[in-house]
């Protein structure tokens, strides 16, 4: 999945769950979602116009009353809920699944496989602020899935970020999607 995808999937808090339960067969109208998701009817409206925008969801046209719509997922949201369901999967406690609803945490841990500095991390993912990135890599090392390691060997020293436990499970499978 390209990286710019996954920035835009994410701005949404509620996309990768809805994107979850549509894979996993709950039924494409707003009140079955609402439920699997736990989402508010603002934000759950907002994030389904945003995956509408993105080409993932689409209405099913003929099924539904016009104020209460089935949707469905568009050959393109396909893989796109595939993955969503995959890295939802990863998480290992339902409550870390709020970490995953930030915009930035699937997007910095599909860079951070590997060691990676800070401004690399920042390089590869283009529009995130300094500060989005010090706040994501603070709340992902507070749960256990980025580590933060000092080169000793490089002058000046330098951290290094590296996905670990359950960060390194959704690297890995954002990773293979790519």
């Amino acid at each position: 999945m390209d990286i710019s995808l996954l920035v835009k999937l994410t701005t949404r808090a509620w996309c990768l769950d809805i994107l979850t339960h549509l894979h996993a067969g709950v039924a494409g109208r707003q009140a079955p979602l609402l439920a699997a998701s736990g989402a508010g009817r603002t934000a759950f409206g907002q994030s389904m116009t945003h995956l509408i925008d993105l080409g993932l969801v689409a209405r099913n046209p003929g099924h539904g009353h016009p104020l209460r719509p089935e949707f469905r997922l568009t050959v393109l949201g396909e893989p796109v809920a595939k993955l969503a369901y995959d890295v939802t999967l990863a998480v290992p406690e339902p409550s870390d699944l709020s970490v995953l609803r930030r915009r930035w945490t699937v997007p910095v841990l599909s860079v951070v496989q590997a060691p990676r500095r800070f401004s690399q991390i920042k390089l590869e993912l283009g529009l995130i602020t300094d500060r989005a990135l010090s706040q994501t890599v603070d709340q992902l090392q507070h749960h256990g899935w980025l580590l933060r390691e000092v080169d000793v060997a490089a002058r000046p020293l330098r951290p290094l970020y590296s996905a670990t436990n359950a960060g390194q499970a959704i690297s890995r499978i954002v990773q293979s999607a790519r």
